[in-house]
């Protein structure tokens, strides 16, 4: 399915039951469209009523009950229907029809028109509906008029059916006063039927084309115009738009989608990024910095103005890693030239999500906004295969942690001094060490570790367990490998992570 907007010309009985001019109807407003192709799909719109069983017999002839007179005096022929389909699939126009009774579907099955539309008047109108369900068309429907309620259940009808439903905010006064317009019901529709297209079917003067601007920024994708192509013999009516009026709507259409932009996130242009940085504080060195020394915070400071290339605030983070490959002097700025970076954010982040589909499958509860520690013990590049992470519940004068370890992953072996532990296994397979002694643990498993007892754990299919122990003191853990001890900046500290 094509992404672009797909706006709708409505003839109604603009035709005038004149075959030549529903004809050149068709090619002025495909005439009215040049230069707009690449923005928009066309469609051209027919409306179908079997006059002989849709005005009832005491009625017929009568031109004292509105409508009845314009409807047989705009009669044409099934044979002149099917020149006007011709037209509009030789001018490019998807074809569109309002059936208002059930032989009109039958027509519009037999002169294989694309889409059904449903006017307001006909949305609840169930016999109608049930046979428009049965056609293999997409169905577009607008909403003049109808309740939420009434909404719910055609949507409903629509759907369970497996129809392919565009919904049309509409008012069905002609013309439709600004006051009257009610633009902020796309959104309405959007957010309440997120299974559905959502469209505008507009009724307000041909001369205004602010409130397809607004559709367009609320997020409308299929748009419904009535149009007409006056004459001296066939004037236009109050809220059809003629072809240079079509255009002008096509224009401010098309200029909204320009300032709308893209629903995703938008790539800043060159010049707004160069803005941004003028603006920002630049990193710049506090001492001399050798060669392959990894920054940290005490060696720069951040002040204004940076210069072009320049490292700046904006981009120093615990996420992000930066050592030098080039001798920065004291004083002088920190050029990006001048650094190997590593941004470890998406890492951290994917550590995350793991960590919180075994807690899903472990079916754990968690105490709300508990801080997630990470502990890279031997940096985060190797986290897949050594690390942990712990969600501190209580630390008084007695702790409870959760601890996971992630499938493969392994705990170096450290002891305590000061603190006693109990592990109880919640999820999954653990195998522990103890002073080099090994077991195995599943869920209900107890383990007790007493003080100063040398502990290592690993998993080979994931793991999550209780820590149940005294008070835990930061400086009371001691591991066997020198190596960690060195690492400074082994744990990272999430509290918005749930």
């Amino acid at each position: 399915m094509s992404t672009k907007p797909l706006m709708v010309f409505e003839m109604a009985n603009n035709h005038m039951g004149d075959l030549g001019h529903g004809l050149a109807t068709i090619r002025a407003l495909r005439e009215a469209c040049t230069g707009f192709e690449a923005d928009f799909d066309f469609a051209f719109k027919l409306q179908y009523r079997d006059l002989d069983t849709f005005i009832h017999a005491s009625v017929r002839g009568r031109e004292d009950v509105k409508y009845v007179k314009r409807f047989e005096e705009t009669r044409l022929s099934d044979a002149s229907f099917q020149e006007l389909v011709r037209e509009m699939r030789d001018n490019g126009f998807q074809t569109v029809c309002t059936p208002f009774d059930e032989p009109s579907v039958d027509k519009i099955e037999a002169h294989a028109i694309e889409s059904i539309k449903v006017a307001s008047c006909s949305f609840t109108d169930w016999p109608l509906l049930e046979r428009i369900a049965q056609s293999d068309k997409p169905v577009i429907a607008s909403t003049a008029g109808a309740t939420l309620e009434e909404i719910d259940n055609v949507v409903s009808f629509f759907l369970h059916r497996h129809k392919q439903l565009t919904l049309m905010h509409c008012v069905a006064e002609y013309p439709t006063p600004d006051a009257s317009l009610q633009v902020n019901q796309i959104a309405l529709l959007q957010a309440r039927y997120p299974d559905c297209r959502i469209g505008y079917s507009t009724h307000e003067s041909p001369d205004n084309t602010l409130a397809v601007a607004l559709a367009v920024a609320k997020g409308a994708r299929v748009f419904e115009k009535h149009v007409v192509l006056p004459t001296a013999r066939y004037p236009a009516n109050a809220y059809s738009a003629n072809p240079a009026q079509i255009r002008a709507w096509l224009e401010s259409a098309r200029r909204a989608l320009a300032i709308c932009g893209s629903a995703d996130r938008y790539q800043p242009s060159r010049a707004e990024e160069a803005s941004l940085h003028s603006l920002r504080r630049g990193v710049f060195a506090t001492r001399p910095i050798p060669a392959g020394t990894q920054l940290t915070r005490d060696m720069i400071e951040f002040a204004f103005p940076p210069v072009e290339g320049q490292l700046t605030a904006n981009a120093w983070s615990k996420y992000s890693q930066f050592r030098a490959t080039q001798d920065i002097p004291a004083g002088t700025p920190v050029l990006h030239m001048d650094l190997a970076e590593s941004h470890l954010r998406s890492q951290v982040m994917g550590i995350v999500q793991d960590v919180k589909k075994l807690l899903k499958a472990a079916h754990v509860v968690i105490p709300g906004k508990s801080e997630l520690e990470i502990s890279h013990h031997f940096g985060l590049e190797r986290f897949d295969d050594f690390g942990l992470t712990m969600l501190t519940v209580v630390n008084r004068e007695y702790c409870k942690k959760l601890l996971v370890l992630l499938p493969g992953q392994t705990h170096p072996e450290q002891y305590h001094l000061k603190k006693e532990e109990t592990f109880v296994v919640v999820h999954g397979e653990l195998t522990l060490w103890l002073d080099g002694e090994e077991r195995l643990a599943h869920a209900g498993d107890v383990i007790t570790v007493n003080r100063g007892v040398r502990h290592r754990f690993y998993t080979s299919v994931g793991a999550v367990f209780e820590e149940i122990s005294s008070t835990h003191e930061p400086n009371d853990s001691y591991y066997t490998d020198p190596a960690i001890a060195r690492n400074t900046q082994r744990k990272t500290w999430l509290t918005y992570w749930m």
